[in-house]
């Protein structure tokens, strides 16, 4: 019985090592998204700047209309397949 409960104390600790170890890998993911989410920003806004206040909207129209055309191209092609 000794034994059994020293083999479950020593996997609990290596569970415990292991889920720690996981808990800074996500720790420093999130810490690189967020790095990432931040360094995006900034280069949209120096676009944004740089190309000017027409430009921009001019270009945010476009790309919503690509998506608003893709978006109807993934309904008919499940409408095909449906």
């Amino acid at each position: 019985m000794v034994i059994k409960n020293k083999m479950k104390e020593t996997q609990l600790i290596q569970m415990k090592k292991r889920i720690e170890g996981l808990t800074n890998v996500v720790r420093s993911l999130i810490q690189e998204i967020q790095a990432n989410t931040t360094l995006a920003q900034g280069t949209l806004t120096a676009f944004q700047l740089h190309i000017g206040k027409d430009k921009w909207e001019k270009l945010v129209e476009e790309l919503k209309n690509v998506e608003k055309r893709t978006e109807e191209k993934k309904f008919e092609t499940q409408e095909d397949v449906g």
